[in-house]
């Protein structure tokens, strides 16, 4: 849904050694808007200049997201919760009349978590791996808003207070990307980059939904995650291994929004869930199918 994404990613791509920049791509035209006004849609996109996937994947993906959806929180003795501090009554007195306990303030921690979650699946080089993806700049910006649309779809279950809470996480999402886009070699124009992107966000969250609408073609997700992931311009179709690729990744998703559907508000709310592993070997409960 991105059309000439390529040209920004080459562009962004060229910023350690210019300092003209010329933004002039055709990008879907979403309005403006807070998330909670877009909450009825949802995500996708990326960033840097794609090389050819490599020739021989690292699993074999035809195996792979077959499994039983299942929960996504995390155990209560898991070593990888992050629960509130407790403190003791003094404490915790005076942290109240701070609005420690507000609703507010007990949001924003919980949406930090989640966002660390999405961050920590994005960074890994499992992700990499198993789709058989170079990790440019365009492909973590990518696979970034792909799990956001993922985390904020299954908020909207929620109602109001879904949505609001999916709003901090969006700002936290903005201020990192923010971050991101600096550290590519963006200095000049840095507002009217992000301004870019935040069209792609809202144009990607509108593919996305549309893609698993209940009266979607079977291909249309694929077709999606092909433009906004895998292709430079979205021009031609995938073949071979970039095919199985695909289809591997729509497997994921479709997975994961049903895992996140089985995911309890709670685990939600605090951040006390992770996504499904994913490692560049093949999982022994997918191997053995």
């Amino acid at each position: 849904m991105l059309p000439r994404w390529s040209r920004a990613v080459a562009q962004l791509s060229r910023l350690g050694t210019q300092q003209n920049l010329n933004l002039r791509n055709e990008f879907y035209v979403v309005s403006r808007q807070t998330y909670a006004r877009a909450a009825a849609v949802a995500p996708d996109t990326a960033f840097t200049v794609e090389k050819p996937l490599p020739a021989e994947p690292v699993v074999n993906l035809d195996k792979l997201f077959w499994s039983k959806p299942s929960s996504l929180a995390l155990a209560p003795d898991s070593p990888l919760r992050i629960d509130e501090p407790q403190y003791g009554s003094f404490q915790r007195a005076i942290l109240r009349m701070l609005l420690f306990y507000s609703k507010q303030s007990k949001s924003i921690r919980g949406a930090n978590v989640v966002y660390k979650r999405i961050v920590s699946q994005v960074d890994k080089p499992g992700i990499y791996e198993v789709f058989n993806l170079e990790k440019t700049f365009k492909t973590t910006f990518s696979l970034l808003v792909l799990h956001m649309w993922l985390c904020l779809r299954r908020l909207k279950e929620e109602g109001k207070d879904g949505v609001e809470f999916g709003q901090y996480i969006y700002e936290i999402y903005n201020h990192d990307v923010e971050l991101r886009v600096s550290k590519a070699g963006v200095n000049l124009l840095l507002s009217r980059w992000m301004k870019d992107l935040e069209k792609i966000f809202y144009g990607n969250i509108v593919a996305y939904d549309a893609a698993v609408l209940p009266e979607a073609k079977l291909d249309d997700l694929q077709n999606v995650i092909w433009r906004n992931v895998f292709s430079d311009d979205g021009s031609s179709q995938p073949t071979g291994d970039a095919s199985r690729a695909v289809q591997a990744m729509a497997r994921y998703i479709r997975r994961e929004l049903s895992c996140l559907s089985l995911t309890d508000k709670e685990a939600m709310f605090s951040g006390n869930f992770m996504f499904t592993p994913l490692k560049g070997e093949k999982p022994k409960s997918e191997a053995s199918k």
